[in-house]
């Protein structure tokens, strides 16, 4: 919204056309999108907050054993507004809003966000503690993936572009690009759809999923299918892993942000045609609007742990949690880095992993023996160190710790192959 103003008012205002190149640079979007997206959730949260005390809006704790959890009793929930009110508000006034991956961002958001807030309403003003039924939580996942696939396999504005770097002068680049994404068409060829993927670790690091048609004998017209069940899973998946990783102060916050970082750079240099063509990464037009989405959603997330680090004055609830696992999945698969998911969201991984494992355990020793047995003392696993004793804020900060390093190794597969 403001882009747009700028642009209108660039011939009628004072500087009007240094004002309006400086809004044309990602680098300077993004970081205004951080600093709005910070102050609009700090500032804002705390009334917030207020509001949802007003309103009774408390968890309802489950008995677990856990120290401390008896604190944690009528500390409001459905805090994953302000978490989307600081990402969506950046984007409606900075962003270019035509553009499809914003257009895919802000559904994505407003989606799993209501799906999640119908839960958490539920549980809170129903009194039903199970809140949403699993089956309607996963129908949201699976036609949130299915819209998703369907719009970045047919729309027209989703390509890869091949490189023709021949022509490519380093010296004179600048002076051609109107803003930091240098996408400079004049140096690019053979614009084109494409089911490519990038696989870490491999010298030819793209993966096209029609291959495994391909593999298995069958047309590649259906490949557009592979593609809607894989985006599905993946969605469903990561988006779960974070609802799952949401259980102690400020765990699931700081991961995100760290991953938001993550996802924002890698967008960044998948949108710039230099950076692209040193680090031999697939270039992806029209995506630079995602380091300004991302750069919102980073900002909304560390502002939000301001009230959600130990001790919470305020819980995400599912209306955060199911959104920002499902905008991570789709921010990984627009860029085509999907494949590297469970190494940057390896926190997600883990803590899912760790029940899949408990339960899976637990039912067939019971079925083989009788009696059930468990390999954590509870899963998910950060409740497994809170019964050894760990402090929740110290599990949550080395949490943190082990996503930065999963993270720089997500980093170093751009040149290690």
């Amino acid at each position: 919204m403001i882009y747009y103003l700028i642009d209108f008012l660039k011939d009628k205002i004072l500087y009007g056309e240094q004002v309006s190149n400086l809004f044309s640079y990602i680098s300077f979007r993004s970081a205004l999108a951080v600093i709005l997206s910070l102050v609009i959730t700090t500032y804002f949260g705390k009334s917030i907050i207020s509001l949802l005390h007003r309103k009774s809006v408390g968890e309802n704790v489950r008995s677990l054993g856990l120290k401390g959890e008896s604190k944690k009793e009528g500390v409001p929930t459905m805090g994953g507004l302000i978490i989307l009110m600081g990402i969506l508000v950046p984007t409606l006034l900075i962003c270019r809003l035509q553009n499809i991956y914003v257009i895919l961002m802000i559904l994505t958001s407003v989606w799993m966000g209501s799906i999640g807030f119908i839960d958490d309403y539920i549980k809170v003003f129903k009194k039903q503690k199970r809140g949403l039924a699993g089956k309607f939580k996963i129908f949201g996942q699976v036609f949130l993936g299915c819209i998703v696939s369907l719009i970045l396999y047919s729309h027209s504005d989703v390509t890869i572009q091949e490189k023709d770097f021949s022509k490519l002068n380093y010296e004179n680049n600048f002076q051609y690009s109107q803003d930091d994404s240098f996408i400079i068409n004049e140096f690019f060829q053979d614009e084109k759809k494409s089911t490519n993927t990038t696989i870490p670790f491999f010298k030819n690091n793209q993966f096209d999923y029609s291959s495994i048609l391909t593999f298995f004998g069958f047309d590649k017209k259906w490949t557009w299918l592979v593609y809607l069940l894989i985006v599905v899973f993946i969605i469903s998946a990561v988006s779960n892993g974070a609802n799952l990783t949401d259980g102690i102060d400020g765990l699931a916050t700081g991961t995100s942000a760290i991953i938001g970082t993550c996802l924002a750079v890698f967008a960044y240099v998948s949108s710039n045609a230099v950076t692209s063509n040193y680090l031999n990464i697939m270039f992806i037009p029209n995506s630079a609007e995602l380091v300004v989405f991302m750069s919102a959603f980073v900002g909304s997330c560390v502002g939000f742990l301001w009230y959600n680090s130990y001790p919470a004055q305020v819980f995400m609830g599912d209306t955060g949690s199911l959104s920002i696992g499902a905008i991570i999945a789709v921010c990984a698969i627009a860029i085509r880095k999907e494949l590297l998911i469970p190494i940057f969201c390896g926190v997600f991984f883990i803590e899912s992993l760790s029940v899949i494992l408990q339960v899976s355990y637990f039912k067939y020793t019971k079925r083989k023996s009788g009696i059930g047995k468990r390999i954590f003392l509870m899963s998910p696993i950060h409740h497994h160190f809170q019964k050894k004793g760990i402090h929740e804020s110290k599990i949550s900060t080395r949490f943190w710790i082990v996503c930065v390093f999963l993270v720089i190794i997500a980093f170093v597969t751009l040149k290690i192959r």
